[in-house]
């Protein structure tokens, strides 16, 4: 997720920007990104900094150019702000796979994928495209649906599938879809009878749903395991209400 200003010499108006934007496109390298100089920056820069490249030729638009904007031969300055990034290349490569192939890929590779995953859905959820987020959130889940191969294995699946599971009923939430925020918060409860954070979005969407009983029970139970937690405690003061 990148901001940049592109100018030519001696140019104050940029010929290519995209700083205006306020939840600018994700974009990947090797196929969004195609300036060859703009792509080796990238890959040195660190998450939040703030960079000026020079590109001469080689690593800009060559001795073509890019007409009518670019004049051939052309050295071109490059104001970079790096967002965020998401590395996906494990991710990309397992995705291609067949069933058969992705069921012999060890644990650890499958959860960083799945981890990946998430990224994807938590950088659509910022940007307030909650379908999208959705989307990722069950895409990650179905890469968790495997056979454990003992009881460790198990447990880490789990621990990931709650963490997607809690994304999905917040998602859902913004969505306004409560019936189903209630589904993935109690989804999660099966794995982690004593989370807070799913009794919590139960309680939320049961409030929504014009269960008060049901969201007093959930919100209850979430106050007795985080008894000074402002959340809990304002939605239950919404309910009381």
């Amino acid at each position: 997720s990148v901001k940049y200003c592109g100018y030519l010499k001696n140019s104050t108006k940029p010929f290519s920007s995209n700083w205006n934007s306020k939840y600018p496109k994700l974009m990947k390298l090797g196929r969004d990104i195609t300036l060859w100089g703009l792509e080796l920056g990238l890959l040195s820069m660190a998450k939040g900094e703030l960079a000026w490249f020079i590109f001469v030729p080689k690593y800009a638009y060559g001795q073509m150019g890019c007409p009518p904007c670019i004049p051939p031969n052309t050295t071109v300055l490059f104001l970079v702000l790096l967002l965020d990034f998401i590395d996906s290349k494990e991710s990309d490569a397992f995705l291609e796979l067949t069933n058969e192939q992705r069921d012999t890929f060890p644990l650890q590779k499958v959860l960083k994928v799945a981890t990946v995953e998430r990224e994807f859905g938590n950088y659509f959820f910022n940007m307030q495209h909650f379908r999208i987020a959705k989307d990722r959130y069950k895409k990650a889940l179905s890469i968790l649906d495997r056979s454990p191969s003992s009881e460790a294995e198990l447990k880490q699946i789990n621990t990931s599938k709650v963490l997607l599971l809690l994304n999905l009923s917040l998602t859902y939430l913004r969505l306004e879809r409560p019936d189903q925020a209630l589904k993935y918060g109690e989804r999660a409860l099966e794995l982690d009878q004593g989370n807070a954070k799913a009794l919590f979005r139960c309680g939320q969407a049961s409030l929504c749903l014009g269960e008060y009983s049901k969201s007093w029970d959930f919100l209850i139970r979430a106050q007795k395991i985080q008894p000074l937690d402002k959340n809990i405690n304002k939605e239950l003061e919404k309910l009381a209400r």
